[in-house]
């Protein structure tokens, strides 16, 4: 039997957040078992709790965003990501502020911090999603879809019209069984291209982007 897991301590760290540009302090804390991964906005006069679900899902561009029109937190693709490869179930995360921060571009940074809080098991078994049958979605030439497997292997491919990006480079597959998440993905940071960088400004986004925390490509 495969336990629930959450953190020992409460541990925290301070970033700037990629699109707002403001300074953030998010705070890790312990969770009981079946509470799952909850966030709150400390920031706020009445501190808002946010269950991660799949259906408080509210944008994917640019980045992940999660919550209500009025209690938002964005950005939570790294810290997740970490959260899921640590194999955490429970766990608070504070957030002063509408943006997780976004650290060197990657989740290594939350990799660490999760380590550091002493990762413990708890006495209910961990709950598991299967895939029986084949779910596929399409959206204009962009695809995803599960599929049936004794496992979990990631596949997928990126195309875009840039000399870095060749067929070779645009192709990964790995096999969470075999692969290692620290050394194979965690240090995989977010990128973007310079004549982007303008137009991301201008609408708002991209304040706290730095070549600190991404990597900026030019056309060359």
């Amino acid at each position: 039997m495969i336990l629930q897991r959450t953190i020992t301590n409460s541990v925290s760290t301070s970033g700037v957040g990629l699109h707002t540009g403001e300074k953030v302090t998010l705070v890790l804390r312990p969770a009981n078992e079946d509470q799952g991964i909850v966030f709150t906005r400390s920031d706020l006069e009445t501190p808002i709790k946010i269950q991660v679900s799949p259906f408080i899902v509210t944008e994917t561009k640019l980045c992940s965003t999660i919550g209500a029109d009025k209690f938002k937190i964005s950005t939570v693709e790294h810290i997740m990501s970490a959260l899921s490869a640590s194999g955490i179930d429970n766990i608070m995360i504070d957030v002063n502020g509408s943006e997780v921060p976004i650290m060197d571009g990657s989740s290594i940074a939350f990799i660490h911090l999760i380590k550091s809080a002493i990762i413990k098991e708890q006495k209910k078994p961990k709950k598991f999603v299967v895939i029986n049958e084949l779910i596929e979605i399409t959206d204009g030439e962009k695809l995803a879809k599960f599929e049936p497997y004794q496992g979990f292997i990631i596949d997928f491919m990126i195309d875009f019209p840039h000399p870095a990006f060749n067929d070779e480079d645009s192709h990964v597959s790995i096999d969470f069984f075999k692969d290692s998440y620290i050394k194979d993905i965690s240090r995989a940071r977010t990128f973007g291209f310079m004549h982007e960088v303008e137009y991301l400004r201008t609408n708002g986004l991209a304040r706290g982007g730095s070549l600190d925390n991404a990597i900026v490509l030019d056309e060359y």
